[in-house]
């Protein structure tokens, strides 16, 4: 029998954190962050990451690991999430993927190929190709060499386009192909708890904790991590709450601006995440408003926990 792992996901400011905590505490879990921004260093108030007094008191992976302008991706996140899992498991632990992050969940409990590592040449020159020739032309090019990956890939989504070429011309075979071929096996089944809020309450959660976020000093954290040198055109910075006070801080946008924009983009990721996970049939859901007992969902979802898929 396979062991089991539970996976408590949701989109932003639906309380992940604070159930996850109780939770672990109840049944001897450690926690590991699906979440592609709380990996990285100084960025602390903009990505709502666990405070130190509550790492303290369970503890985390992939939180505090990497400097912004270093690279990190689902693949990566996959591959080291599921090693960290046996070693949990080995000390009788039990293992609680949290995060909103859908694409590094994915990875961590179904698997997925990445490809080889990018080769920035090849890459150059078909950014080049597409720049001189259109996007449709390098949408035609994977058309021919992979049509499975290009029935799947939106004419109009360069980047994907590119990859999937890249991995074609570097190893002789198409992404689709190596992704069935390289999937790597699972030895845990995941039980997966989604929290289900009304939509116009969670969006007014949202509104009141990029107040929050602004007063405990998110604009001063933008600063200290440009005084550190960090470019905001790295991919870590490009984040909804760090993009925004950047163009505040370059005098492209007033301060209102910056504030009714981190609302609007919260709003829109949180959109975003909810129709990912929605299209996980396997997530189970459970229903949260501000009047919740967290005590008591976390024992909901212990149980749910128990029972298995």
């Amino acid at each position: 029998m396979k062991k089991k792992v539970l996976a408590i996901v949701g989109p932003t400011a639906s309380g992940k954190t604070k159930l996850s905590i109780i939770v672990a505490e109840k049944i001897g879990g450690e926690i590991i962050s699906a979440d592609s921004r709380q990996v990285y260093r100084y960025m602390d108030i903009g990505t709502a990451k666990p405070s130190k007094e509550e790492r303290e008191r369970v503890k985390h992976y992939f939180i505090d690991e990497l400097n912004p302008d270093e690279e990190f991706n689902a693949g990566v996140f996959g591959e080291r999430g599921r090693e960290i899992i046996e070693d949990i498991f080995s000390r009788g632990k039990v293992p609680i993927i949290v995060g909103g992050s859908g694409l590094y969940v994915k990875s961590l409990i179904d698997g997925f190929f990445e490809g080889p590592a990018g080769d920035w040449e090849l890459r150059e020159t078909l950014y080049r190709k597409a720049k001189q020739l259109g996007k449709e032309a390098v949408y035609e090019e994977l058309k021919r060499v992979d049509p499975a990956s290009a029935e799947k890939i939106h004419p109009n989504n360069l980047k994907r386009v590119i990859r999937a070429l890249e991995v074609y011309y570097l190893t002789g075979k198409p992404i689709s192909q190596l992704q069935v071929e390289m999937k790597p096996e699972i030895n845990f089944e995941t039980v997966q708890v989604g929290l289900n809020w009304d939509r116009k309450k969670l969006y007014r959660r949202i509104e009141k904790r990029v107040d929050e976020m602004i007063e405990r000093g998110l604009i001063d954290e933008v600063r200290k991590l440009r005084e550190l040198g960090y470019d905001k055109n790295l991919n870590s910075l490009q984040t909804v709450g760090y993009k925004e006070v950047f163009d505040y801080l370059d005098g492209l946008i007033s301060y209102d601006e910056m504030v009714y924009l981190i609302k609007r983009n919260s709003r829109r990721y949180a959109k975003r995440q909810l129709t990912w996970f929605r299209q996980d049939r396997r997530i189970i859901w459970v229903d949260v408003d501000d009047g919740t007992d967290f005590n008591e969902l976390a024992d909901k979802v212990i149980e749910i926990y128990s029972r298995g898929n």
